[in-house]
């Protein structure tokens, strides 16, 4: 099969990043198999070593279809040590077209699953049921990885002929639930369901949240938003589900927390094209928090390149600590001191599981935040503003604040502005044979074993330390606690006008 045509999206300058190949619409290979109810067609191809990111073959849907299926399967040749083999994901858009943040994404498995099947009534998890209404659709093809000797693919298309049904009305979570008023509550705000790579379903992963003593959980999907209505029947007062995505792109992950439900955030560019920006408002545009993942993952394309001008958090725990996460915190940290230098902007850390399957644990770590309810608002308000910590597991609580001797007292995320000598204070719960230590711009600079009533106290003064933060470690080094910082500043340069953030 030729090559139709190579596309340069208009939206992305100077990148070569789609290719659409030659339509589904005829005879390929063995030609269509076809019976009064249904037709399969076949499409072969090899993609070279050096393709594009994302490759559309066009399927020509005609009137009376119900139902679109899909398989696919592609070698994987052996390859020289060291050398990266072949991996290719793959989605579907429909008739509205492949625009880039535009309406016609269907659903992706990125490489999760070699068959898919979307109806009106229905869709295989990671896709939207629907109307399969008559036009130009596209499966997409991802070749995340490919082997110096090219890809070699067949795509099976499936169309199956009869009245279609109806699309039930999606049912998504409610913004708040009861909740205990104004308190510190717990989430885990990267999670993954069969709706994409991971293997629990969401009754599964809300079961696993509620043992964990979590508040509320976020569903965050791989490049899809087919999980927002699979949670009926499992919030309650006691669980807050919030909707968003983990947008999956080539040169890092970003969890898009707290987006509104339905809201579909495009993944489909590199930190060269210049367009994180605009889906980072798109995505605060839909109430939702632009929060980088993993920045120092170990996999291809886990790795944050997009810088964080437009990032509002940054995930520096993502599960069982690792040394991935060791230099995530040490490069947060030096973001803090820079902040702290100008007195600009700064971004609050969390923590989330990213938990797929077992034994991998639901809510280690997860972020506890001071909010004023348990609500979708209340929560993004305590989060956008550090009013919080990262904890391993709900058997370990503390307290870290600032108090100068006047009666002057800052919490978590906040601001103390004195001249006066500060005492830190950090009170635990759970943590005795750990060790604490007092995090400042200069570095470490008080370190002590948590002592059986769970309280420590430092003394410093602005001039001394710009902000401090606390962590609690195991004699292995492995993470239980960290704290965002609380920042201390002389009064003298309150007064030239510095901000909070």
């Amino acid at each position: 099969m030729r090559r139709r045509d190579v596309l340069r999206t208009t939206a992305i300058a100077g990148a070569v990043t789609v290719l659409t190949l030659d339509g589904v619409s005829s005879a390929h290979a063995d030609g269509p198999a076809r019976t009064p109810d249904e037709e399969t067609r076949t499409l072969t191809g090899r993609l070279p070593a050096d393709t594009a990111d994302f490759v559309y073959l066009p399927v020509e849907v005609p009137r009376g279809v119900r139902e679109i299926a899909v398989s696919y399967t592609y070698d994987k040749p052996s390859v020289p040590p060291g050398t990266q083999g072949n991996a290719c994901d793959i989605g579907i858009f429909d008739e509205r077209g492949t625009a880039l943040g535009g309406l016609g994404f269907r659903g992706w498995s990125g490489g999760a699953r070699t068959e898919f099947a979307i109806s009106a009534e229905r869709a295989t998890p990671g896709y939207l049921p629907g109307p399969v209404r008559p036009g130009t659709w596209h499966v997409v093809l991802g070749p995340y990885t490919v082997a110096p000797q090219g890809l070699a693919y067949e795509v099976r298309v499936t169309l199956r002929y009869g009245r279609q049904g109806a699309t039930p009305h999606p049912v998504h979570p409610p913004r708040r639930a009861k909740g205990r008023g104004r308190a510190w509550y717990r989430g885990d705000n990267h999670l993954h369901s069969v709706h994409s790579d991971g293997l629990r379903t969401p009754a599964e992963i809300a079961a696993a949240a509620r043992a964990a003593g979590l508040d509320w959980i976020t569903t965050t999907e791989h490049n899809t938003t087919s999980s927002h209505a699979a949670w009926q029947g499992l919030w309650g007062d006691d669980l807050l589900i919030l909707t968003g995505e983990e947008v999956t792109t080539r040169n890092g992950h970003i969890v898009a927390l707290g987006t509104d439900p339905g809201t579909f955030i495009d993944w489909r560019y590199r930190a060269r094209d210049d367009l994180f920006g605009r889906f980072a408002r798109r995505i605060r545009q839909t109430g939702g928090m632009v929060v980088p993942a993993h920045p120092f993952g170990a996999c291809v394309g886990c790795n944050w390149k997009f810088g964080y001008e437009h990032a509002d958090a940054l995930e520096v725990w993502n599960g069982t600590w690792t040394p991935d996460d060791e230099m995530a915190v040490a490069a947060w940290d030096a973001m803090l001191a820079t902040a702290a230098r100008s007195g600009g902007r700064w971004l609050p850390a969390m923590g989330n599981s990213d938990a797929h399957r077992e034994p991998q644990v639901v809510g280690l770590p997860h972020t506890v935040v001071l909010a004023d309810d348990l609500s979708h608002d209340a929560l993004l308000a305590g989060l956008r503003a550090g009013h919080s910590w990262i904890a391993e597991s709900r058997a370990i609580d503390l307290t870290f604040t600032a108090a100068d001797t006047r009666g002057g007292h800052a919490g978590l995320g906040e601001r103390l502005r004195t001249d006066d000598a500060v005492t830190l204070r950090l009170t635990t719960k759970g943590a005795t044979g750990c060790t604490a230590t007092f995090v400042t711009d200069q570095g470490v600079l008080f370190t002590a074993p948590v002592p059986a009533d769970g309280t420590l106290e430092w003394h410093t003064t602005p001039a001394r330390s710009a902000y401090v933060r606390a962590e609690i470690r195991r004699s292995s080094g492995a993470m239980v606690a960290l704290t965002n910082p609380v920042f201390l500043e002389r009064r003298s340069q309150a007064a030239t006008g510095s901000s909070d953030r």
